[in-house]
């Protein structure tokens, strides 16, 4: 038996479109997740199944993986064309499907693995067991999981544990948010988020108090584990995943660069990507310089107050310094930052409002912005758009290659050409030719290395060439380099063809749900999930919010970040009065704050 196998750990990348999925397999992904043209909870990053398609070819070249996002709440009258599409993407190449709706695992399915959505709100050990025993190869745990809270997880599970580590934070707990739903009609289970939760809004206490006015209550920083991966690997955590299927290419290349580079940094003897080829990267990424509103462990470590941004829910950017010195046009800071004419900087104002403005002109120290309207000596300073480096950017910024060791053999008309890659993966070609003995051995040899080291534009790096020391030949120029491209491409069509696509059947079953009765926020929104649910012996007293559109008096948002702890106002932490109430109020619509102290979390009541 095998014991020093490596576990593979997989960085998984967003893609909006296959453009910027092949983009980030060339900068490091092990595997993307992307939408197709339905189902996908991004209704604005949709995709043809012929673009998906492509995607896949080029990430299998790699062993790179494509998941499919399949993570929307199903209507009655979509089952059919949602499991017409998964047979589609099934014989695309697809690796996975990524889930939320239950209704799917009653369905006649192609033998593939199943991944959980975070939407599924796979937060106890006893729910990842569920979906481990009912066939899930993976779950995507609640971003709002503590690293213990994942050892647990991990100690009573063996099913596969991905999480995110970078992006965009919901202020919900994920499949638990009704809140844009019940205010607009748009839900975020079936892809169409509003964003609510980013708004302005005030809070009051019970007695109609004013507490804080038109702040972002509930807008939350942007995740960022980068200095805590090694934790997560420790805890059991294979996959680590970025957040970000709306955000544009520049984010792709930078965030998924940032990481690969970090995840190789710390991969030790037992572990290994689980992608092949060699990447290489010809910027310096920095996970400042992309869009963010800063950055936040969240709950990794335990509760802490740094987590929410109630000024603004825009991305701040890079911190810079503050100013020093101020004239009529320019002014000064009091750090070395270094500016370009035409980057974008923010700052707050006295008031603590958010303004930005255009650097004009660098001369020396003094930084002339294109207004000096609200700077004032003292106004920190943020970079949000560094146009050097988005210059970069829109450069090639990385390329991926598979190493490859070519052998140069004589025959019996000719000579014989083998190649193998770092999957040893083989081609072999013979080449007639009529071969003549070289005037100058050392160097008809060295032109044959030289020649035999190029690979071009391929997806191949030439890592040795392997030629008998008793070599004696001349080959023309022409002739070697025109064995080398058919033996790459040979190589790649074995590679091509070589590729295995896991599979997985689910076998049904009548393991019992850790829940017995269900509410509303299970959300069953179909036949097909209804079934499945009583199968595993649950009594269904609510069906979907989606599909009763009855919002009144129902929880609308459970959360785990709690305003009253935000604002220094918390029983437990700061001795504060547990007695009153909160409310908050939204476009003149009040919403109720239930606080659940006991498991230390929020309910927003509509």
């Amino acid at each position: 038996m095998e014991t020093n196998k490596k576990i593979k750990i997989e960085l998984l990348a967003p893609a909006r479109d296959a453009s910027s999925g092949i983009e980030a397999i060339k900068h490091g992904a092990d595997a993307v997740y992307i939408g197709a043209a339905k189902f996908g909870a991004r209704t604005a990053a949709s995709n043809s199944i012929e673009d998906i398609s492509k995607l896949i070819a080029f990430a299998h070249k790699f062993n790179a993986k494509i998941y499919i996002t399949l993570n929307t709440l199903l209507f009655d009258e979509e089952l059919e064309d949602a499991h017409k599409m998964i047979w589609q993407l099934y014989n695309s190449g697809a690796d996975a499907f990524i889930i939320q709706d239950m209704g799917i695992l009653k369905m006649d399915i192609p033998p593939l693995p199943l991944i959980a959505s975070t939407q599924t709100h796979n937060t106890s050990p006893e729910k990842i067991k569920f979906l481990e025993d009912v066939g899930f190869k993976r779950a995507i745990l609640a971003r709002e999981l503590s690293i213990d809270e994942i050892k647990k997880i991990r100690s009573q599970t063996n099913i596969e544990l991905e999480t995110f580590v970078h992006g965009a934070l919901c202020v919900s707990y994920s499949g638990q948010c009704y809140l844009s739903y019940a205010l607009g009609g748009r839900s975020g289970n079936r892809g169409a988020c509003a964003q609510p939760c980013r708004l302005p809004m005030d809070i009051y206490d019970s007695d109609g108090k004013l507490i804080q006015k038109n702040k972002h209550i509930l807008s939350l920083k942007d995740l960022n584990l980068s200095e805590h991966l090694n934790e997560l690997l420790q805890a059991g955590v294979t996959s680590f995943k970025i957040e970000g299927r709306l955000k544009d290419i520049n984010y792709i290349k930078n965030i998924v660069s940032f990481y690969r580079q970090k995840i190789d940094a710390i991969l030790e003897d037992k572990y290994t990507p689980s992608s092949t080829g060699k990447v290489s990267h010809f910027f310096i990424p920095d996970s400042e310089k992309t869009f963010n509103r800063d950055y936040t462990s969240y709950f990794l470590h335990g509760r802490n107050s740094d987590i929410s941004s109630f000024e603004t829910p825009k991305s701040k950017g890079k911190y810079m310094g503050k100013i020093s010195d101020t004239e009529k046009k320019y002014f000064k800071l009091d750090s070395n930052a270094k500016f370009h004419s035409g980057d974008g900087i923010c700052f707050f104002d006295k008031n603590k409002t958010l303004h930005g403005t255009y650097i004009s002109k660098i001369d020396g120290e003094k930084i002339f912005p294109d207004t000096m309207l609200h700077l004032a000596i003292g106004t920190e300073i943020f970079r949000n758009s560094d146009i050097e480096f988005e210059r970069i950017l829109k450069t090639e910024t990385a390329s991926r290659k598979i190493l490859v060791q070519l052998f140069l053999k004589e025959s019996e008309d000719g000579f014989q050409l083998e190649a193998k890659d770092e999957s040893d993966n083989t081609a072999s070609i013979i080449y007639s030719v009529k071969l003549t003995e070289a005037e100058n051995l050392i160097k008809s040899t060295d032109a044959l290395y030289k020649q035999l080291s190029k690979s071009g534009n391929t997806i191949f790096e030439i890592q040795k060439v392997f030629i008998p020391e008793n070599w004696t030949k001349f080959i023309p120029i022409s002739t070697i380099n025109n064995a080398r491209r058919k033996i790459l491409e040979k190589l790649e069509t074995e590679i091509d063809k070589s590729y295995i696509r896991e599979e997985k059947i689910i076998i049904p079953n009548s393991i019992p749900y850790p829940e017995k009765e269900l509410f509303f926020n299970a959300n069953i929104s179909n036949k097909m999930a209804e079934q499945f649910y009583r199968r595993h012996g649950c009594n269904i007293n609510e069906y979907a919010l989606e599909t009763t559109k009855k919002v009144k008096d129902k929880t609308v948002m459970t959360a785990k970040h709690c305003p009253r702890f935000s604002l220094k106002m918390c029983p437990r932490y700061h001795n504060a009065d547990s007695s009153s109430s909160f409310y908050l109020k939204i476009n003149e619509i009040n919403l109720s704050i239930e606080f659940d102290c006991k498991n230390c979390e929020i309910k927003i009541n509509y």
